[in-house]
């Protein structure tokens, strides 16, 4: 499955050029990751009350294309691959023709807030994931 999540570029995106500042690619990856979670059901704010919590743990980024001001993308994730504490997002953000602007692996540890140590999924977390890749 490749989750799709709407994103426009707004001014506060952009820089004086009017061309989307790098770091706003990360931003639009890290919403479009939570709203893939939230449409399996995932509710992170549930989770941190369990002191469970996602981090980032690597990402490979490739800037191919700027996007501009008022451009209106998609961003698609799918998991790549899912083991016991950890997932790997492929992502993309295309522009309406589908040309790829920029993409991104990123490897996701689930961690146990309070050690902040890697911490098994839990399972209806990897159920709910595998369900969603079918």
């Amino acid at each position: 499955m490749i989750f799709e999540w709407p994103v426009t570029v707004y001014y506060e995106d952009t820089d004086a050029g009017g061309v989307v500042y790098h770091s706003n690619y990360l931003k639009f990856f890290e919403r479009a990751r939570t709203e893939l979670l939230r449409t399996i059901g995932v509710s992170q704010q549930v989770l941190l009350e369990q002191n469970i919590g996602f981090v980032v743990r690597h990402m490979d980024i490739d800037f191919l294309q700027g996007a501009r001001l008022d451009d209106h993308l998609i961003v698609r994730t799918h998991v790549a691959d899912l083991k016991k504490a950890s997932l790997v997002f492929c992502q993309e953000i295309v522009n309406p023709a589908g040309k790829t602007l920029c993409k991104a692996m990123v490897k996701v540890a689930c961690i146990d807030n309070l050690e902040m140590r890697p911490k098994a999924m839990p399972q209806s977390i990897v159920m709910e994931l595998m369900d969603s890749e079918r």
